[in-house]
């Protein structure tokens, strides 16, 4: 890298910092942006600014938006008594393109995790309270992760929720579409066979 020009290292550096990005990958792409038009590297550098300065967290769920409210607590097609609680941003937009779901989410911005010192107040748990208390909410789906801090989080959530009428489900987890039974680990086999269902 120290062949390079000081700006060209700068620049390899600061993509390098990225994550899943080694110094090689950081390389190619610092010459693939020297050798782009300058159009494109403006585009790059905007688009880059325009996340920092327009994107906050919707009012509402808490996912990532460019205005007061999400697109999706905008749209009036979707169902306001079904709610999937989700722990970051991504794990909505991984259901969303599932195109499994069409009720609202709330994101909770995390997991417990005493170990760590994350406790319900530093997760969005109260926000998730105050919304059930106030919007018609039925049936509220807990999409949390399937390790220790997930199913904690859900559980903790569902023994909240115990006290109002709502119905409390949890996503289904077990064995992948396509999976060979003899690569899953016994965990996750178990699970699937706890949770098996009549066809």
């Amino acid at each position: 890298m120290s062949y390079y020009p000081a700006s060209i290292q700068n620049l390899i550096k600061n993509i390098a910092k990225l994550p899943g990005i080694g110094e090689k990958t950081a390389e190619r792409l610092a010459l693939h942006i020297l050798r782009a038009p300058r159009h494109e590297a403006e585009a790059l550098a905007q688009s880059l600014l325009n996340i920092k300065d327009k994107v906050r967290f919707c009012s509402k769920c808490f996912a990532f938006s460019d205005s007061e409210l999400c697109r999706l607590c905008r749209d009036p097609a979707r169902d306001p008594s079904v709610l999937c609680v989700v722990e970051q941003p991504a794990d909505m937009v991984a259901i969303e393109k599932s195109g499994a779901f069409r009720g609202m989410y709330h994101v909770l911005s995390g997991v417990l995790s005493p170990m760590n010192g994350v406790g319900p107040e530093n997760i969005r748990i109260r926000e998730l309270m105050t919304r059930i208390q106030n919007d018609q909410v039925k049936e509220v789906v807990l999409a949390t992760g399937t390790n220790v801090e997930g199913e904690a989080t859900a559980s903790y959530i569902a023994q909240l929720l115990a006290k109002h009428q709502i119905e409390v489900t949890r996503i289904a987890s077990g064995v992948p579409m396509g999976g060979d039974l003899k690569y899953v680990d016994q965990v996750t086999l178990k699970r699937a066979m706890e949770t098996r269902h009549a066809l």
